[in-house]
């Protein structure tokens, strides 16, 4: 990367245009020789950064072009981190599919998520919100899915390994026997996929809502009454929901979880100040050493990385029994080694791979909870992307196409069976932040190394073979994330107030409660209105903790008497907005047009009609006066 730098000895002030304002700022850079290499500390000059925000100093800025060389070494960088949530998603779902010990399969739900998660980022960054934001699995459908597993219906068969042949009535949900039959008898698969095709057709259909409320506008009234007493307590619970999946895989040997655990706490935590200097090359110095927070930007793959080793070091010398049905055994990293022979070297995920997709009431309304807080959670990531892109906050029109091209992308995923669907990823927002790149051309590179990757079998079916306990100890710390990201958002809200005290405990304590009340197996079909699709659906709604929660804390923050400064709306609008005032209206300016369309625009301005369509970038609504 590209940059000057100075002596510690000789501050400067350097001067950077950006777009109507001169930002000056004083580096205080220092210079180390080794051998024939020369290690400077860096800031980013800022001197490609065009956009909105002049308080930001970028290296690129949005609409930036970095070599196609720097492009591909950054969006490497953008996949690494985001890989680490990602591997966890499909080896969650393995076990609610009835997967088993399929760990081929998984490994072809893994690389359909990369897959639909590359074609996703491109449409967002291209023509969607149309910021440097990377498109993956989402955690928020993940509660609804497995609410919608654990009906009795889809309840896994006894002794279910995943690759038992459907040759048993029981393993076939009610109602749908008769289908499969004939036809899907001798399918060893069959067992999950039917179960994945469920999954599917719940997020096709309830993404469709997405797209609705994207591309109408309705979004950007709904926000109007959500608040952060509704935020907190449905993200707070999309992490306290997932305890026993992460704590299933972390018993298989609570030592190697534990030190996954500390390591990325320590990586992420007490190193990540420290400047590590890795060596690179350019015209202009030649042979150098750049200094960057390498612990701070890859906490979770280098904890993997680790523990993936010493995992392997303790199975070669058979400190891990070898008897699998040792409780420990899944702590060997040739546990699943079998995958590896099995994949192909070249899988190319297609529509409809798994089958047609089934759609049942009670799975749509479940998914549409998740669908709604993924909505919600990317409308901050907006405004936080935006943020350190040094763009200004993102307009009406922008924040609908955004909502709704998500929509569409998590309709792809349905389409082609991921099991999940795509939301933003607010790791690689912070990313951006740390890089001081904020090209939108990275995220497109990006987008395509994440659908080379996922066409080589092999290497999907590589990470699945990390072993079991190592994936339970980066879970326990994002899971904890997740948590602390929604309470996070009482900080604009008065917690000194008892109303306030009395939402947020009531909606998150129940929202906890009665999934767990209603998991238990005395307690499967105590709701029995006389209706079987009725009775479905209100099951799956009450055993999806966020719908419960954000559902009291919308409800109950509505409607009980507070004032917005009590309420912590006024705080909110101003986050929401920060910087919006000075955005500049004339049209030809850059951190306007960065919201544009790529093509087209000297057509749509001609045309006066488009400024009564929500996502298009001539919405009237869509500019804010003072």
């Amino acid at each position: 990367m590209d940059s000057d730098y100075v002596s510690k000895d000789d501050p400067q002030k350097l001067t950077n245009g950006v777009d109507g304002g001169d930002v000056e700022m004083e580096l205080l850079n220092g210079d180390v020789e080794l051998g024939d290499c020369r290690v400077s500390s860096t800031q980013p000059t800022g001197e490609h950064g065009r956009t909105g925000n002049t308080n930001i100093s970028l290296t690129y800025g949005i609409d930036d072009i970095p070599p196609w060389y720097l492009s591909i070494i950054l969006g490497l960088q953008h996949y690494l981190t985001m890989f680490g949530g990602t591997l966890s998603i499909p080896l969650l779902l393995s076990t609610h599919l009835c997967v088993g010990d399929n760990y081929l399969a998984t490994s072809q739900i893994l690389g359909t998520i990369l897959f639909v998660a590359g074609i996703s980022t491109f449409l967002q960054c291209t023509f969607g919100v149309r910021l440097p934001i990377l498109q993956g699995g989402t955690f928020a459908l993940l509660t609804p899915t497995i609410a919608i597993l654990s009906l009795p219906d889809w309840k896994c068969p006894e002794g279910t390994n995943g690759t038992t042949a459907m040759r048993y009535n029981y393993s076939l949900p009610r109602g749908l026997d008769y289908q499969y039959r004939d036809d899907n008898l001798d399918d060893p698969n069959e067992i999950w996929k039917i179960r994945m095709r469920e999954i599917q057709g719940a997020i096709m259909v309830a993404s469709i809502f997405q797209v609705v409320f994207g591309f109408s506008g309705l979004i950007g009234i709904l926000m109007r009454f959500i608040g952060p007493l509704s935020i907190a307590p449905t993200i707070t619970l999309v992490g306290l929901a997932l305890i026993e999946p992460a704590a299933l895989h972390a018993s298989k040997h609570w030592g190697v979880a534990f030190m996954t655990m500390a390591l990325i706490i320590i990586f992420s935590q007490y190193l990540r100040n420290i400047d590590v200097p890795l060596p690179g090359w350019d015209r202009t110095r030649g042979c150098h050493f750049k200094r960057i927070k390498f612990f701070m930007l890859f906490p979770v793959i280098l904890a993997i990385s680790v523990s993936w080793l010493v995992c392997c070091i303790l199975t070669a010398t058979d400190v891990f029994p070898t008897d699998p049905k040792h409780p420990n055994y899944n702590a060997r990293t040739d546990a699943r080694i079998e995958v590896l022979y099995q994949a192909p070297w070249i899988w190319f995920p297609y529509p409809g791979q798994w089958g047609k997709p089934t759609v049942s009431f009670a799975g749509v309304f479940g998914m549409i909870s998740g669908v709604l807080a993924s909505m919600i959670e990317s409308v901050g990531d907006y405004y936080a992307c935006a943020r350190l892109s040094g763009a200004p906050p993102p307009p009406i029109h922008a924040i609908n196409r955004g909502i709704g091209t998500e929509g569409i992308c998590c309709v792809l995923a349905g389409i082609w069976g991921s099991g999940n669907g795509t939301t933003s990823y607010s790791e690689n927002i912070g990313a951006i932040g740390i890089t001081k790149v904020a090209s939108r051309r990275v995220l497109q590179f990006c987008s395509l190394i994440l659908i080379i990757f996922a066409v080589f079998g092999k290497f999907g079916a590589l990470f699945t073979t990390i072993p079991e306990p190592v994936v339970g100890g980066v879970l326990c710390v994002m899971f904890g994330m997740i948590t602390a990201v929604g309470v996070s958002n009482l900080q604009f809200v008065d917690m000194n107030s008892a109303r306030n005290l009395c939402i947020f405990g009531f909606a998150t304590f129940v929202g906890l409660m009665l999934p767990i009340w209603l998991g238990k197996e005395e307690n499967r079909g105590v709701i029995d209105t006389g209706n079987r699709e009725v009775d479905q659906i209100i099951t799956v709604l009450l055993s999806t903790s966020m719908f419960v929660g954000g559902f009291l804390g919308f409800v109950l923050d509505n409607t009980v008497p507070g004032t917005k400064e009590e309420r912590g709306l006024i705080n909110w609008q101003k986050q929401m907005t920060v910087g919006s005032r000075d955005i500049a209206r004339n049209e030809d300016d850059v951190s306007v047009r960065t919201y544009d369309f790529p093509v087209g625009m000297s057509f749509i301005r001609k045309w006066k009609w488009t400024q009564y369509i929500p996502f298009c970038p001539t919405f009237k609504f869509s500019k804010r006066s003072d």
